[in-house]
C-alpha cells in the first residue's frame, strides 16, 4: 500500500517538486494515493508516459475517475465531471473520433502558416503599446496574455471586448483551490455567454471557425458550445502562460535570452526546449484503465487510476540527457507538452507560431528587457492546473 500523494510544491519555481524528481530515479511508475483514497498509479518516465496516452485500453473520461487532489474531490461529489456535449477532450473513440475529424480541418499547418502575417500585427501592436507607455509594465497583461487571445478570438469569432468575461471565468476554473459551487458557476457563465453567440451566428455568420462549424451542420447548438468552449479557453490559457513563463525562463537565463534574441536560427528549436523544459501542463493528463494491462513490468488493474507527470516524462534523462537545465540549442523534438497518441493538442501549430513570432519580437523590441523585480518575487501559478507567472513585471 502506498501513502505516497501527487507532489505539488515546488522547491524553485522552474522546476518540478524535488519529490517528483526523486521518484524519477528511482522507477519510471509508482503507486499513488488518490484524494479519495483510491490506489491508483504516478508515471515519471517517459517510455511508460507515451506508452500510456497511446494505448486505447485507457479511457480519458471523467464520470469515473478518481481526483488526484482534494479540491477536485469535491468538485466530483458535486457533479462537477458531468460531460456538457462537445467537450471533445474528455471522451473516447467513436465519440472523440468524430469531433476531431471535424475539427483537424481547421487546424492544419497550411492554416495555421496563414495566420502568421495577423500574428504579427496583434504582436506588434502589443509592443508599441509597450513602448509608448514605458516600464515597467505586467508582461502578462500588456504581451503574454493578449496576444493569444486576440488570435483565437478572431479565428473562432468570439467578439475581443468580452474578453474580460472569459478571462475571469478561465481563471476560476483552472485553479485548483477553486471551490467547487464557484468553478460549477464558472463554467456555466462561459458556456451561458458562447451558446448565446451561437445562436446570433446562426442568424448573422461570418467567416469565421464557428460559423464555418454552424454552416457544416453536424453539430447541434449544445455541442457547438462545448466545441467552443473548450477551444477558447484551451486557445488563450495555454500559450498566454508559455509566454509569461517561457519569458521569465529566458530572463533568469541571460545566455540563454540572448540566444534566442541575436540568433534567428535557434528560435524554432528554443520554442520546442522552453515547451520541453517548462511544460506548463504540470499535473496529468489522467486516464483510467478500461481493463488489466501491463505497463513496464507494471500490472494495471481495470477501474485503477493513472497520472501521468509530463515535467517528469519531459526531463527523463534516458530521453533528454542533461534535461534538467534548460538549453535552446538541444535538439528538444519529442517532448510531450502538447501531450501524445489521439488526445494530442489540436492547437499546437497555432501555439507554436504564436510563440515563434512573440518571443523574439519582444527580445530584439526592448534588447535592454529585465525584471522590475527580484526573481522570488515574481508569483508563481503553483495552484493552477496550467503552470505559469500571475503577473511578470518588467523594465527595459
Amino acid at each position: 500500500m502506498s501513502d505516497l500523494t501527487l507532489p505539488i510544491d515546488r522547491q524553485r519555481p522552474l522546476d518540478p517538486p524535488d519529490e517528483i524528481a526523486e521518484l524519477s530515479r528511482h522507477a519510471p511508475m509508482h503507486r499513488l494515493r488518490y484524494a479519495d483514497g483510491h490506489l491508483g498509479w504516478l508515471v515519471t518516465g517517459y517510455a511508460a508516459a507515451r506508452a500510456v496516452l497511446a494505448d486505447p485500453r485507457f479511457s480519458n473520461r471523467p464520470e469515473k475517475m478518481h481526483p488526484a487532489i482534494p479540491a477536485r474531490a469535491e468538485l466530483a461529489q458535486k457533479g462537477g465531471f458531468r460531460l456538457p456535449p462537445g467537450m471533445f477532450l474528455r471522451t473516447d473513440p467513436p465519440e472523440h473520433t468524430r469531433y476531431r475529424k471535424l475539427l483537424t480541418g481547421q487546424f492544419t499547418v497550411r492554416r495555421m502558416k496563414m495566420l502568421e502575417p495577423r500574428i504579427e500585427e496583434i504582436t506588434n501592436a502589443c509592443l508599441d503599446d509597450m513602448e509608448a507607455a514605458g516600464g515597467p509594465v505586467d508582461l502578462v497583461q500588456a504581451f503574454a496574455l493578449p496576444i493569444p487571445s486576440l488570435v483565437i478570438c478572431e479565428l473562432l469569432g468570439v467578439p475581443y471586448e468580452d474578453r474580460a468575461r472569459f478571462h475571469e471565468d478561465a481563471k476560476v476554473l483552472v485553479n485548483l483551490e477553486t471551490k467547487a459551487e464557484d468553478a460549477l458557476a464558472a463554467l456555466a457563465s462561459t458556456m451561458g455567454y458562447l451558446h448565446g453567440l451561437i445562436q446570433r451566428k446562426r442568424k448573422e455568420p461570418g467567416d469565421d471557425l464557428l460559423s464555418g462549424l454552424i454552416e457544416g451542420g453536424d453539430l447541434n447548438d449544445e455541442e457547438l458550445t462545448g466545441v467552443a468552449f473548450l477551444l477558447l479557453v484551451a486557445g488563450h490559457e495555454t500559450t498566454a502562460n508559455m509566454l509569461g513563463l517561457g519569458t521569465y525562463a529566458l530572463l533568469t537565463n541571460p545566455g540563454q535570452l540572448a540566444a534566442m534574441r541575436d540568433d534567428p536560427a535557434v528560435v524554432d528549436n528554443g520554442v520546442e526546449e522552453l515547451l520541453r523544459y517548462l511544460t506548463i501542463i504540470h499535473l496529468g493528463p489522467f486516464r483510467l484503465a478500461l481493463e488489466d494491462l501491463e505497463i513496464e513490468g507494471n500490472l494495471i488493474k481495470a477501474g485503477e487510476m493513472v497520472a501521468v507527470s509530463l515535467p517528469a516524462a519531459n526531463r527523463d534523462p534516458s530521453r533528454f540527457p542533461g534535461g534538467e537545465t534548460l538549453d535552446v540549442t538541444r535538439p528538444a523534438g519529442g517532448h510531450m507538452t502538447f501531450g501524445h497518441g489521439i488526445h494530442q493538442c489540436l492547437g499546437q501549430q497555432l501555439a507554436r507560431a504564436e510563440m515563434r513570432i512573440a518571443y523574439p519580437a519582444l527580445l530584439r523590441r526592448f534588447p535592454g528587457l529585465r525584471l522590475a523585480v527580484t526573481p522570488e518575487e515574481v508569483p508563481m501559478r503553483s495552484h493552477m492546473s496550467i503552470y505559469g507567472v500571475h503577473r511578470l513585471p518588467v523594465t527595459w
